[in-house]
């Protein structure tokens, strides 16, 4: 499963952590690359790419959540 897909099962209207406020983000993006796994590209992405701000050390304790499945 990729990390967008993960994201998007967290994906709601009324933001009530970082994980739904980062899946949000992400969904508004149209160029966030939605088919990756690979913890390299996607943080890349959202240091140099991504058209929102978001604590990545914040993004580093999701992506560990996302790792547990």
């Amino acid at each position: 499963m990729s990390f967008y897909t993960f994201l998007m099962k967290h994906r709601a209207h009324k933001e009530v952590d970082d994980i739904t406020k980062l899946a949000n983000l992400v969904y508004d993006d149209t160029t966030f690359p939605k088919q990756s796994s690979s913890f390299d590209e996607i943080s890349t992405y959202m240091e140099t790419h991504a058209n929102f701000a978001f604590n990545l050390s914040t993004f580093d304790e999701i992506w560990e959540l996302y790792l547990a499945g």
